[in-house]
């Protein structure tokens, strides 16, 4: 089997805004595998918040290319490389040439909902953002939130789009001390989740007190050994192929996630529709799904996914 590695930097629409700074451009690194005349693809997104990044994805990805002439199996990544983007680009490529050496017909669903991301910005520009989405039939939307007018913002988007669902996501920006009265208030505006607000190393608080709306972990969960931890902090996680280091381990994170009693979500970088189509199995397992990635793209990989009134299309 032939393999290689490479980085692609596609430019963004505007400009994606956390709590953790703002991105123009969504930098992935992508893998391809050909046998016998068929060739997959597969793509990851390293973040630097887990100690990754283009390059480094691509010198852990360069050794086992090379292995993979000599019969490396995809069952075997798991032992060959940590869960995160590098195992994942290889995983996803693996499975995507499976697929087309055996022929598997596409069984999934013809279209999957999605949330509509609204970047940090001031409270009447999101609100304005809200406005526009809902008004092109989005009806779920996550809105990023740093420590910063959190219920002006929150209630500014409740006020231009009263009957969608609100969901937010701090990224880890929150502190312990105003946690408490703050997931109240949210809960009194009617945001039906929270996604991540304290640090992933320092979410012990969350077990402390009643939570008034369900709290998702998204960078304290990357694999089921992560799980254990959450009982008793989170009532969902947010399962994502970068983090989990491929198909395989979000397939059995989903599966032991479930039977724990969590919720899930399925989440994704800033990304390509390749990226999308990879975790599309997974998308009738979970509550929310976000997988708005590529539509801040200015321009998106062949063929892309279509994107309308708050549903992803697989073609």
């Amino acid at each position: 089997m032939l393999a290689r590695c490479y980085i692609e930097r596609w430019p963004l629409r505007t400009a994606f805004v956390i709590s953790r700074g703002a991105r123009t451009e969504a930098e992935v690194v992508v893998v391809e595998v050909k046998l016998e005349g068929r060739v997959g693809i597969g793509e990851c997104t390293p973040y630097a918040r887990y100690g990754e990044s283009p390059e480094s994805v691509v010198q852990q990805l360069e050794p086992l290319l090379s292995e993979l002439a000599a019969g490396l199996k995809r069952s075997a990544l798991a032992s060959r490389l940590p869960a995160g983007a590098a195992r994942n680009a290889l995983d996803c490529a693996l499975a995507d040439w499976e697929a087309k050496y055996n022929n598997v017909p596409f069984a999934g669903p013809d279209s999957l909902p999605t949330v509509q991301t609204l970047v940090i910005d001031s409270p009447e520009a999101m609100a304005m953002a809200a406005d526009n989405a809902v008004s092109h039939g989005v009806q779920v939307l996550k809105l990023k939130l740093d420590d910063h007018l959190v219920c002006e913002r929150v209630a500014a988007v409740r006020a231009a789009a009263p009957s969608a669902q609100l969901v937010i996501d701090a990224n880890e920006a929150w502190q312990s001390i105003t946690l408490i009265e703050r997931c109240q208030q949210l809960a009194e505006l009617g945001v039906a989740m929270l996604e991540q607000p304290l640090p992933a190393d320092d979410d012990k608080f969350l077990s402390t007190f009643p939570h008034p709306l369900p709290i998702c972990a998204d960078e304290s969960c990357h694999t089921r050994a992560d799980l254990p931890r959450l009982k008793g902090r989170y009532e969902m996680v947010n399962i994502k192929l970068d983090k989990t280091g491929g198909i395989r381990e979000a397939e059995a994170l989903a599966k032991e996630a479930s039977a724990q009693g969590f919720e899930l979500m399925l989440g994704c970088m800033l990304c390509t529709s390749r990226a999308i189509r990879a975790a599309w199995p997974l998308g009738s397992k979970a509550r929310y799904l976000d997988l708005d990635g590529p539509t801040w793209l200015a321009r998106d990989a062949e063929p892309p996914l279509r994107f309308t009134a708050g549903r992803v299309y697989w073609s």
